[in-house]
């Protein structure tokens, strides 16, 4: 047992570790919400646009609503742990954050290396897309979501779709008019009326345009929540070797 004297002067110590550790849980667990909500709303708004790059619908949605989900449920663990006091729980809990340290450390280094080949390749399938729709099967209707949903049209302006068979037949697709109503069939066979009735920019350019404006500060933040998981980890380990080298019980 260590001594009385010891165990006062160790007890504000663990005290702020205690509280410095739920803060902490507290954080991580307020990114887990934000990571459930990106999820939810990528299901919503953006599987569109990620599927076109294969045949079928895209996982990545629901990677972000799992680690959100995970994420949440391992913050509020982390809080009871620090609570109870108990040393393997904390250990777990440091453990947990360890693989979630390096999980996002090799996600956000292979996003960024490979991102030119991931351009590419959505460039490549929406081009595709825009190249042989016909309304009806699932990368056309893919096509159509894009387009309603980010007020654009064509993958650089509206005008790659003259090259195409649909065009021929009946001309740019309805969704990318601003008002369906003001688009008739004869107006958007000519790409010079419809330039007034739909939208000019084009898709992936658009989204492309946004992702590169904004990639230092995604790279920074992705890079700031991964060693942000280091102080979670260094609190939980400290905080575990106080409780277990002084023999320290929460009441």
């Amino acid at each position: 047992m260590s001594p009385p004297s010891r165990r006062l002067q160790t007890k504000p110590v663990i005290t702020c570790l205690k509280t410095f550790l739920i803060s902490y849980s507290l954080i991580f667990w307020v990114t887990g919400v934000i990571l459930l909500a990106v999820g939810v709303w990528g299901k919503v708004s953006l599987e569109d646009y990620l599927s076109l790059a294969s045949d079928e619908s895209t996982n990545a949605p629901y990677v972000l609503i799992g680690t959100g989900a995970t994420i949440v449920i391992f913050g509020l663990f982390g809080c009871f742990a620090t609570c109870r006091g108990s040393p393997w729980m904390l250990k777990l809990y440091a453990m947990f954050l360890t693989l979630v340290f390096l999980a996002e450390l090799v996600a956000g280094i292979s996003g960024f290396i490979f991102r030119h080949e991931i351009k590419a390749k959505l460039g490549s399938a929406f081009d595709h897309a825009v190249k042989f729709y016909n309304s009806t099967d699932r990368s056309s209707t893919a096509v159509d979501g894009i387009q309603r949903n980010l007020h654009c049209c064509g993958v650089k302006n509206y005008t790659d779709w003259n090259g195409t068979a649909y065009f021929k037949e009946k001309g740019i697709p309805t969704s990318c008019c601003k008002d369906i109503t003001k688009c008739s069939e004869e107006t958007l066979k000519d790409l010079d009326k419809a330039a007034k009735e739909v939208y000019t920019t084009g898709c992936f350019s658009l989204v492309t345009h946004v992702m590169e404006a904004n990639l230092g500060i995604i790279a920074g933040i992705s890079f700031g929540i991964a060693f942000f998981q280091l102080i979670g980890i260094f609190l939980a380990c400290c905080l575990s070797r106080y409780i277990t080298n002084n023999q320290y019980e929460m009441v």
